[in-house]
């Protein structure tokens, strides 16, 4: 084929492009439009202040997934859609998101996936000013982390679920890849590493092998050891890419987590848990008596009616006696689900504690975006 023959070939498919995109933006914009008429149904049902629906939009995203064709992979498409739910939304008034800051954290792009960028994101400095800016009516929902692939829970989240009245509304689950940063290198240069105590953890090995005499010095958060490396000369921070661009650092080694599957599951809070979206996840507190077989006896009812659990994590009781325990539990299905709700009214009748602390969408499994070639038309 002819260099000719080449020009006229990409210029009848951009054209092509170019009309396609005529044709989304006509729709994006019939998009909104019904959007902003569903706002108006909802304020005329007095149901003005429901506009973030996470089981309407889990449903929304499994639907994309589920027809799918390529050549965008499905992380891509998920993305996708979910920016142009969260404009929709916007049409219809703000949703204020509360998440523990300050900005550059994994926690805000946890927020960001979940609520997309049209989202207002309000950075919090620790796990309590989240839940009480929620418990205030300062923010419609919060974003706080709870558990970690390598190195478990956050033990204040569920502490703090359990002495607060939200609920949990949604999840998400983010794949958490560590970097090395500073304001210059090379990395044999660095004589301090900052990062949260859990990055620290799940870089260790790596540290270990690279810099066995830097000192590590645990702070708040991942951004706040960006924040401390860009104004200290020798010193590094483990954190994101989006916290290098934050605060002008850069990026001396990419990808030091010891684990390749690393993971990091985010709680979403709010004030009511949603309605079933066919494919749930309901979290529970419960306690029992001191016994022995008491657990057993308690969770029984799961294992009758076919109930899968899957996580059950033990905090000491607050209030009771010395090692007296209460157990948070996960199980697939929503409480509202009538063999869930059997199982759940058995279990309720056996505890000596028993809290639904909220039934919500399971989160989309966590996934590495592709970055596919090319000069997008």
């Amino acid at each position: 084929m002819s260099g000719a023959d080449d020009d006229s070939r990409l210029k009848a498919l951009r054209a092509r492009i170019d009309a396609l995109d005529e044709e989304i933006q006509r729709l994006v914009s019939e998009r909104a439009a019904c959007a902003r008429e569903i706002a108006e149904v909802k304020r005329a049902a007095g149901d003005g202040n429901a506009l973030y629906r996470p089981e309407r939009e889990a449903e929304v995203l499994r639907r994309v997934v589920a027809r799918n064709e390529g050549p965008l992979p499905d992380e891509a498409l998920v993305r996708l859609f979910t920016e142009l739910m969260s404009a929709c939304r916007a049409v219809q008034g703000p949703v204020r998101v509360a998440y523990l800051g300050p900005e550059g954290t994994f926690t805000q792009e946890a927020a960001l996936r979940q609520f997309g960028g049209f989202a207002e994101l309000r950075p919090m400095e620790d796990i309590d000013a989240v839940f009480r800016e929620v418990e205030a009516g300062g923010a419609d929902h919060g974003v706080v982390p709870v558990e970690n692939s390598s190195e478990g829970v956050v033990t204040h989240t569920l502490d703090r679920m359990l002495a607060s009245p939200l609920a949990i509304c949604g999840e998400v689950e983010l794949r958490v890849h560590h970097n090395l940063l500073a304001r210059e290198g090379p990395v044999e240069a660095v004589r301090r590493v900052y990062a949260h105590q859990q990055a620290l953890a799940q870089c260790r090995r790596w540290l270990d092998e690279h810099l066995p005499r830097a000192e590590r010095a645990a702070v708040a958060s991942n951004a706040e050891a960006a924040r401390r490396a860009a104004d200290e000369t020798g010193a590094a921070a483990v954190a994101s890419e989006a916290a290098a661009g934050r605060y002008g650092l850069r990026v001396l080694a990419r990808n030091i987590e010891d684990e390749p599957g690393n993971t990091t599951r985010f709680l979403v809070v709010g004030r009511q848990s949603p309605p079933p979206s066919g494919a749930d996840k309901t979290s529970l507190v419960l306690s029992a008596r001191n016994e022995p077989g008491a657990l057993f006896r308690l969770l029984e009812p799961l294992a009758r009616h076919g109930i899968s659990m899957t996580r059950i994590e033990s905090r000491p009781a607050r209030r009771g006696g010395l090692w007296e325990y209460v157990f948070f539990v996960d199980i697939k299905g929503h409480a509202e689900e009538p063999h869930v709700a059997a199982a759940l009214a058995e279990l309720e009748r056996r505890a000596t504690l028993f809290r639904v602390l909220g039934a919500y969408p399971r989160a989309l499994r966590a996934a590495d975006e592709p970055r596919p070639a090319g000069d997008g038309g």
